[in-house]
């Protein structure tokens, strides 16, 4: 009796915490803006309303919350609000790597300036966190602050902030790459914002740059954005400028013409992604407020330890441009090279060696197959197309390395057949990434290296200074794709050395942004040419 009555009574707590789970309002993350002095006021009316504080953006005049979708009304009523908007998520803007090699310091001149003097700056950079210790990258002068949604500072779990860690900073140690400043002279601050989800909201951000402000960063690197734009954001960043720090971020990866945020408002620099030929990558977003464009295309740069990828085909002692296929295991072998036609059958003859596959008619995870039935201890295939392949394992399980190149490549090894050749794919520290998210560090980096040989200039002098220095692309002057052109540093030197730091770009018309206003995005003083 007892005891059944006691189910009874445990069922019945079940079924209520249930039914109460369900009547659980539906709640949505938004940001408020409120008067000034009253954030205390808003915070009782969000508690009231049975919402609760996410992140306090109160420096900003801002708050971020979770509230139940029935009371915003009430919220938005509230005398002491001004705005209730949504809290819009923000993500990486990189993609996976094609072919390429490092190219971009030199394309932007930071080889001929010096960055003796950088450590009278500090660089912010707001992403995925930084791989502490990696032999290429700074361990001193670099600090953080533990994230409690994040985690700490010094380990990344997606390697994309890393990734954007070495264009401005990898070090002159005769190891990988070198970064824009690579003497281990320039200050970093890290902000942990993403996750190896690599997305977050627009409060995070905003509280992030608030955090670069309170460590003394000169320039921020936002590698990241959205297609919306935010309020808060907004003046949040034209508050960082008019306290004299510098915001850059990636135009965005749609390649289409809507504007990308933060990168789309007045007071951050807009970056576009150009390739080693000075074009316009087809991914890059093409807007009115893209101000300055750099190397975005094929970036090789540091990631964290091992999660890299090295690519190798050496055939007669000559290197070929080669990309691994998806799902290929990592591994290394040296053969003579044989012809394996479509590789459509069993590739008799291949016992130890190289297989050249061309692509056509079956899978390529059936080609490598094919190889592997033979004996062959690597497979070549190459394309029957114009251009580079990257190909795929889907889900198949192979057990040698196999590569693709391009139909030229395909057709100049078809000489080599009987020659000896190595197929390698290995872990790295190192790896190449496309992205609007690659060409804004070169940005930054040049930025922060500028403004080290003149301190004395303001933010926007800087921004003003690299605008009139770029180099131009595309239509003549300013356009879409473009912006300016293409950052130059020794350009942007010369041009502060000639002009000080009240040199303006003035070619008629716009607002003049001065030093309070921020620069803006129109055509006259401190704005673009």
């Amino acid at each position: 009796m007892s005891t059944r009555v006691k189910s009874f009574a445990v069922g019945a707590l079940a079924l209520t915490i249930a039914a109460a789970a369900q009547a659980q309002p539906e709640k949505e993350r938004v940001i408020i803006g409120f008067k000034a002095g009253s954030a205390a006021q808003v915070e009782r009316a969000v508690n009231a309303a049975g919402g609760k504080k996410e992140v306090d953006l109160q420096r900003f005049g801002a708050v971020a919350v979770s509230v139940p979708t029935q009371a915003l009304k009430g919220l938005q009523n509230n005398p002491n609000v001004l705005y209730v908007e949504e809290d819009t998520r923000r993500q990486l803007l990189s993609t996976e790597f094609e072919p390429g090699k490092p190219y971009g310091i030199e394309m932007v001149q930071a080889d001929l300036v010096s960055d003796g003097v950088a450590g009278n700056r500090k660089v912010c950079i707001i992403d995925s966190g930084y791989d502490l210790g990696h032999p290429d990258l700074q361990s001193s002068g670099v600090d953080g602050v533990f994230d409690s949604g994040t985690g700490n500072w010094y380990t990344d779990e997606n390697g994309h902030g890393t990734h954007v860690a070495g264009t401005i900073a990898a070090l002159a140690n005769g190891e990988g790459v070198v970064g824009v400043m690579p003497n281990n002279n320039i200050n970093l601050h890290i902000v942990k914002v993403f996750g190896a989800d690599g997305w977050s909201y627009s409060s995070s951000l905003v509280a992030a740059a608030e955090e670069c402000a309170n460590y003394g960063a000169n320039v921020i690197n936002m590698s990241l954005g959205g297609s919306r734009a935010n309020r808060t954001e907004d003046r949040a960043f034209t508050q960082l400028n008019n306290e004299g720090i510098l915001s850059i971020a990636a135009a965005g990866n749609d390649g289409n013409t809507r504007d990308s945020y933060p990168a789309s408002y007045d007071a951050v620099v807009s970056v576009a992604a150009i390739d080693a030929n000075e074009v316009v990558a087809s991914f890059s977003q093409q807007t009115a407020q893209v101000e300055l464009a750099g190397p975005g295309v094929s970036v090789l740069s540091s990631v964290p330890r091992g999660t890299g990828e090295r690519t190798e085909l050496t055939v007669s002692g000559i290197a070929y441009n080669a990309l691994a296929m998806d799902g290929t295991p990592k591994a290394s072998a040296t053969g003579n090279v044989v012809d394996c036609g479509l590789g459509e059958q069993t590739c008799t003859g291949a016992t130890g060696a190289v297989c050249l596959i061309e692509r056509g008619n079956i899978s390529f995870a059936e080609k490598v197959q094919a190889c592997e039935a033979g004996g062959g201890v690597g497979a070549v295939i190459y394309n029957n197309e114009a251009g580079p392949l990257l190909g795929t394992m889907g889900e198949v399980v192979t057990s040698i390395p196999s590569v693709g190149v391009s139909d030229t490549d395909g057709a100049t090894l078809l000489s080599e057949v009987g020659n000896s050749a190595t197929v390698a794919v290995e872990a790295s520290d190192w790896a190449f990434f496309d992205g609007t998210s690659m060409a804004t560090p070169h940005v930054v980096g040049v930025a922060a290296l500028v403004w080290s040989h003149f301190p004395e200039c303001s933010n926007n002098d800087i921004r003003s200074a690299l605008n009139a220095s770029a180099k131009d692309l595309g239509a003549t002057g300013r356009d879409n794709a473009y912006g300016h052109g293409l950052v130059q540093t020794q350009g942007a030197v010369d041009y502060l050395t000639a002009n000080g730091c009240s040199g303006s770009v003035d070619d008629g018309g716009g607002s003049d942004g001065g030093d309070t206003g921020g620069p803006g995005k129109g055509n006259g003083k401190g704005g673009k040419k």
